[in-house]
């Protein structure tokens, strides 16, 4: 890098969410999705993600926030809405599929075909998700900004 020049961000490594228990969490997220722990402490639980994860922490220090979320990315973005249903989780109001946690986490669900985010091919097998594709539309995206897969 030259000097003086600013380091640029390449992506997130994980999120950390605040929860008031973490095994209430995991029970919670494990009904919705399946799950696959990374590692384990008395006060935080990380679920993986392949290259990335997510942090549980037992630390709710503030109260919920409409604006603040976080965006997850699925294999299925129906199957997600279907298993909120059977699980009695009403999603927000609006176009996109969004829902609130017991703890106030507001989580935005995301088809893995609709954004730019992209997992390299070997990720995307070792986690046996080989078979995931981009929409048309997606990958024009990719392609304007010369990162088409």
């Amino acid at each position: 890098m030259a000097v003086g020049a600013r380091p640029r961000l390449v992506g997130i490594n994980h999120v950390a969410l605040e929860v008031g228990d973490v095994d209430e969490a995991l029970e919670f997220y494990g009904a919705l999705f399946a799950l696959e722990l990374r590692g384990r402490s008395a006060h935080m639980a990380f679920i993986d993600l392949g290259d990335q994860f997510v942090a549980l922490v037992a630390a709710r220090g503030q109260g919920p926030d409409r604006e603040r979320h976080f965006g997850l990315v699925v294999d299925d973005k129906e199957a997600v809405r279907r298993v909120l249903g059977e699980a009695g989780i009403e999603p927000e109001p609006g176009r996109g599929l969004r829902f609130a946690d017991p703890w106030g986490n507001n989580v935005e669900v995301v088809d893995y075909g609709d954004v730019q985010f992209s997992k390299a091919p070997q990720v995307l097998s070792g986690m046996g998700l080989g078979s995931l594709e981009k929409t048309p539309g997606t990958l024009a995206e990719l392609r304007e900004k010369g990162l088409e897969t």
